[in-house]
């Protein structure tokens, strides 16, 4: 195994890690948007979407573009 290819199974267990945070973050989500809601609900429901978008990020960012450098040189 060539140590470029050591270095991206590396980064794929990290995304694997990312995207189990990712999961959880939708499901918290999914969880307040389940009840009747007051206006802090809202805000909470509102901030975990923010918080599972950033996890979506952090999960696809630094793979992603490891690939795209590895596969098609960018």
């Amino acid at each position: 195994m060539s140590p470029e290819h050591a270095k991206l199974d590396e980064m794929q267990r990290a995304y694997k890690a990312a995207v189990e945070e990712w999961i959880a973050a939708i499901r918290r989500e999914e969880d307040l948007a389940s009840g009747n809601h007051s206006m802090l609900e809202v805000d909470r429901w509102e901030k975990a979407h923010f918080d599972e978008e950033d996890a979506r990020t952090r999960a696809k960012a630094a793979y992603e573009d490891a690939l795209r450098r590895e596969f098609f040189g960018f």
